[in-house]
């Protein structure tokens, strides 16, 4: 696997949340530098060797918007 891809949400509350697409990884943050920090954590914790693990983590940043109608 060269890339992982994680779609990144803010959440309501303060924080974001990450999850891998089409890996069972998921994470969390308070701020945007801890989220990284623990995505690149999540990631060395489940690929077991160096060979595993993908070149390039690439987060995706998902925003919802509400329109009051």
């Amino acid at each position: 696997m060269k890339e992982i891809i994680f779609e990144v949400l803010e959440d309501i509350d303060g924080g974001y949340t990450a999850s891998a697409l089409g890996v069972g990884i998921h994470t969390q943050g308070d701020t945007l530098d801890e989220l990284k920090q623990m995505v690149r954590d999540a990631v060395d914790c489940y690929f077991d060797t160096e060979t595993e693990r993908p070149a390039l983590i690439r987060l995706h940043f998902v925003r919802d918007e509400v329109l009051a109608v």
